[in-house]
């Protein structure tokens, strides 16, 4: 089984979210499973000097964009046994950042279409497309207009990963034809407000659509969480599948992170003591025994924030706790949380800058981890702070349903805390039932105990991506 991923970021050439980590690990176990697995990226100026130096050059060819034929290189490393490869184009690419600009639709309707056209000149001829998100969604379409009847490329099946519907890659309808090079019989499948909708194309075109957590995969399609789609994912039913992401757990081992403190494995006085390092790194008072709730989040409203922002006050006033913050986002909340420090210096330390180590620090250091997202098609983060012991306390929602389960005090079993409605006092309540248990050390270390054995690696997920691309290539037999 041959498979090419098609993504615009991953982990460690370049990295905004979540997406650059499932990049990263997944292709990883899916080689260790016996895959030919490589993937394709566009070669950003943010990539690292240590990384884009060991780069061999492969190849130099013309993208056709629309009208007109566009440079394309083609550049080549191996990272972890993974074969990556880079789309190099200096007018596209050779810039700060990676979205957020004015011809994004015209970047990657170019990266979409270098995809297809540099799989002879790698000399890979893969038997799956595996393209993730908005920014590779017009690659099965371009496929099927562009492609399929070139004998090289007739029998290529493809499968397309939502990973947050909320970003879709809409562009005026010229995009069409003067960039993708497509007449209005098309129009159809990507259609959306007489505009061209790129994760519609991905939606419509594939062969198989899948999504990060199997009940993400079930909420897309009610018109809360749709997002203007919820009717076409409901139609490919069918062809739909939630698989829920894993972490890469060589990295985030705390028997053996660099980063942290104190290494531990499920030992909770070791996991203590990185509290206390914590504690004095950040100026808070040095107390192994007040509860420390803590978040590692973008500081947007689909975090819950202003659910935390209602009751934090509150909070922080009556309850022995410390909070930690680590995060960037939007500056409302990055002046709402200093100046929340401002006034309760002693419980409450917000780091408003993004920093890997430090996050690290804070998934061995905390108790208790607060995920209160309004919506999460997955989440890393509450998967991160369970290998660390770090309890988490979430909404049911995404894939925070599908991998957080509520403590049963009766039965012993469940690994976090949860609560269902988007609700400041529900949450506040959950969080506070949660800091009764963590002074219970009898139901404390069961908690802790289901925390530390689960399995979050990408074994089981990357098993179910091969059910698929073995299930999609054998209609080409059929």
């Amino acid at each position: 089984m041959k498979v090419l991923f098609a993504a615009a970021e991953a982990h460690p050439f370049i990295k905004t979210g979540g997406l650059a980590d499932v990049i990263g690990a997944l292709p990883k176990a899916l080689k260790a499973a016996g895959v030919d697995v490589r993937v394709i990226l566009p070669k950003y100026k943010g990539i690292a000097e240590k990384y884009s130096s060991q780069m061999e050059h492969v190849a130099v060819l013309e993208v056709p964009i629309g009208w007109r034929n566009q440079y394309c290189g083609i550049e080549r490393i191996v990272f972890e046994g993974v074969p990556v490869y880079f789309i190099d184009n200096e007018y596209y690419f050779g810039r700060d950042g990676i979205y957020g600009y004015m011809d994004d639709g015209e970047r990657f309707a170019f990266y979409n279409r270098a995809v297809l056209e540099c799989l002879p000149a790698i000399n890979f001829q893969p038997d799956v497309l595996h393209c993730h998100d908005w920014h590779a969604a017009v690659i099965p379409l371009l496929l099927q207009a562009h492609y399929r009847h070139n004998p090289f490329y007739s029998e290529m099946r493809t499968v397309f990963t939502i990973h947050n519907l909320l970003y879709q890659g809409v562009f005026p309808y010229s995009v069409l034809g003067e960039l993708l090079g497509l007449g209005d019989s098309y129009f159809p499948g990507v259609e959306y407000y007489g505009n061209v909708n790129y994760m519609k194309g991905g939606i419509v075109y594939s062969d198989h659509v899948t999504t990060v957590s199997p009940t993400y995969a079930d909420e897309i399609r009610t018109p809360y969480y749709g997002y203007g789609l919820d009717g076409l994912l409901t139609s490919r039913s069918d062809a739909l599948s939630g698989i829920v992401n894993g972490i890469d757990t060589k990295s985030y081992n705390p028997a053996s992170d660099p980063s942290i403190f104190t290494r531990y494995r499920s030992n909770l006085v070791k996991k203590a003591e990185n509290k206390l390092g914590l504690q004095q790194e950040l100026g808070l008072p040095v107390a192994p025994y007040i509860p420390m709730v803590a978040m590692v989040t973008r500081l947007v409203d689909s975090k819950g924030l202003d659910l935390l922002t209602r009751v934090l006050d509150e909070l922080l006033y009556y309850d022995d706790i410390q909070f930690v913050l680590l995060g960037t986002g939007d500056e409302v909340y990055e002046r709402w949380f200093r100046e929340a420090q401002w006034r309760y210096p002693t419980k409450l330390s917000s780091q408003i800058l993004f920093n890997d180590a430090l996050s690290r620090k804070i998934y061995a250091a905390s108790d208790l981890f607060l995920m209160p997202s309004k919506f999460e098609p997955c989440g890393i983060s509450q998967l991160l702070a369970l290998r660390y012991g770090s309890i988490p306390v979430v909404r049911e929602t995404g894939g925070l349903n599908d991998t957080v389960h509520a403590y049963n005090e009766e039965t012993g079993e469940g690994n976090g805390f949860t609560f269902k409605d988007y609700n400041a006092h529900d949450m506040m309540h959950t969080l506070r039932r949660a800091v009764s248990f963590y002074h219970k050390p009898e139901h404390w270390k069961k908690v802790a105990k289901n925390a530390f054995t689960g399995d979050y690696s990408w074994n089981v997920s990357a098993q179910q991506y091969i059910d698929i691309y073995n299930k999609i290539s054998d209609k080409v037999t059929e």
